[in-house]
């Protein structure tokens, strides 16, 4: 039994999801240690800062992240047409896909960065904190758009399976996000010494940044740099458009028009998890203002612990959106039993990783911190929830693989009930009254993530043994 779950049982499909999700996981940890290096750089700026840039993200997310659902039902609708060998119905929900993200995307950008200043204050409220948050969300907004034809992107490539595509970009992008931020949140003599650049004497790096020969900019800059980042990852994806096989058999992106009936097919299929990746987001926006009721140090640490955790689960994404990708193409070529080796062999492969990621972070949990914070308070509660957080992970590569396993079959309606009936009627108020209304602090809304992670784990199982996702037609 202990091999059955060590080691592959399908080497063929094991190679398949891991070729697939290769490129995928690559360029989330890129994403990722980006990520980690902004956090880094913000940190050297106080709590204040971290705890702003956390609050001002975690809403600008929540705005963005319908999109998710649009990104799913590009993806689900692409594979299952590569199944079926009907390449044009691909550039049609790519198509689709730009016209839902636009309609959406354009409006949300210019909303939140008009009216930036009413909505911070409503889950945030501190004298330092809170102007620097309407800053962050405000840029950040602008972003919404431009960030919503990436995802559109990534769900195309991702179905005709084209992962190579996202690691080119990301990595790119990332580059140039990291560089731009050191340079605009601190200009170039403040760079210098944070950075510790006047020790390397044998070559001046701070030249690298002559352009930003003025004082910085702080969190402003973060999401500038970030905002001019993301315009070109939209930009570097359509580049690798029309050099696709399926667009060039197909006689270009633009000859091959809208498709109605899809296109309320794909409404039908973005529409719930659509709304519960909002409902998430806007979730773990509650969570942050939870923990900024109990404390600004509070609040801080746990922007900290979320955007290090990124560091495990992101990879496993990729994982499981090869795992969507196979299931769909199966699922359209009527060969049930590998959509079903396919879950399970990315269930192996996630356990892999997450379960790595989870015992750097029980055994090195001071060390990874202290390369973000110095702040002593920050470092305490930090060592015990990144702790938990590495117990968390073995849990978390069920959910992730499972959700993704379903919407890939097409059933995007069950997992965005379950987890946002989970974070709604269960996470926030139990954190709320155990963190807040007993001032037990911290520790309690931690402890009730890990039990709403369980209890998803458990839920999205019993359903895909279940099986009736293997009858979806879409």
């Amino acid at each position: 039994m202990i091999n059955n779950f060590i080691y592959p049982q399908d080497r063929k499909i094991f190679n398949a999801v891991w070729l697939l999700a290769f490129p995928v996981i690559i360029s989330n940890l890129s994403r990722v240690i980006m990520s980690l290096v902004d956090v880094a750089m913000v940190g050297h700026l106080g709590p204040e800062a971290l705890a702003a840039t956390g609050m001002g993200g975690m809403l600008a997310w929540g705005a963005l992240s319908i999109v998710l659902g649009i990104r799913t039902s590009v993806q689900t609708i692409t594979s299952r047409r590569l199944g079926q060998k009907k390449t044009k119905e691909c550039i049609n929900a790519l198509i689709n896909g730009f016209i839902l993200a636009s309609a959406y995307a354009l409006p949300i950008s210019i909303l939140g960065y008009s009216y930036g200043y009413l909505v911070i204050p409503l889950f945030i409220n501190d004298a330092l904190t809170t102007p620097i948050a309407i800053s962050y969300f405000s840029i950040s907004s602008i972003g919404i758009f431009f960030n919503a034809l990436s995802f559109v992107f990534q769900g195309f490539y991702t179905g005709i399976e084209k992962t190579k595509i996202h690691l080119n970009v990301t990595i790119v992008s990332n580059v140039i996000n990291a560089y731009l931020n050191a340079g605009l949140i601190y200009g170039k003599q403040d760079l210098v010494s944070v950075l510790g650049l006047e020790k390397i004497s044998f070559f001046d790096f701070s030249n690298l940044w002559f352009w930003a020969d003025f004082e910085g900019m702080g969190v402003s800059g973060a999401a500038i740099g970030t905002l001019i980042s993301s315009i070109w990852m939209m930009l570097h994806y359509f580049y690798y458009l029309n050099k696709q096989d399926v667009v060039r058999q197909n006689k270009g992106f633009l000859n091959t028009g809208i498709n109605v009936k899809m296109l309320k097919k794909q409404v039908s299929l973005s529409f719930p998890m659509g709304i519960q990746e909002m409902m998430i987001a806007i979730g773990y926006s509650i969570f942050y203002k939870i923990m900024s009721i109990i404390g600004i140090v509070e609040l801080a640490t746990t922007q900290l612990l979320f955007t290090i955790m990124h560091a495990s689960f992101m990879p496993a994404m990729g994982v499981g959106q090869a795992c969507a990708t196979l299931v769909g193409k199966y699922m359209g070529s009527k060969e049930i039993e590998k959509s079903e080796q396919s879950i399970k062999e990315s269930l192996r492969i996630a356990e892999y990783i997450m379960g790595t990621m989870g015992l750097f972070f029980i055994f090195f949990s001071k060390p990874i911190l202290m390369i973000f914070t110095t702040d002593p308070d920050i470092i305490n509660l930090g060592v015990w929830g990144l702790r938990l957080i590495g117990f968390l992970q073995f849990i978390d590569a069920i959910c992730f693989t499972l959700f993704l396993a379903l919407t890939g079959a097409g059933n995007t309606l069950f997992p965005a009930l379950v987890e946002s009936s989970l974070i709604w009627g269960f996470m926030l108020p139990v954190s709320y009254y155990a963190g807040v209304v007993l001032s037990i602090g911290f520790k309690a809304p931690f402890v009730t993530f890990a039990v709403y992670l369980f209890l998803m784990a458990f839920i999205l199982s019993i359903k895909v043994a279940k099986g009736d996702w293997k009858e979806i037609e879409v």
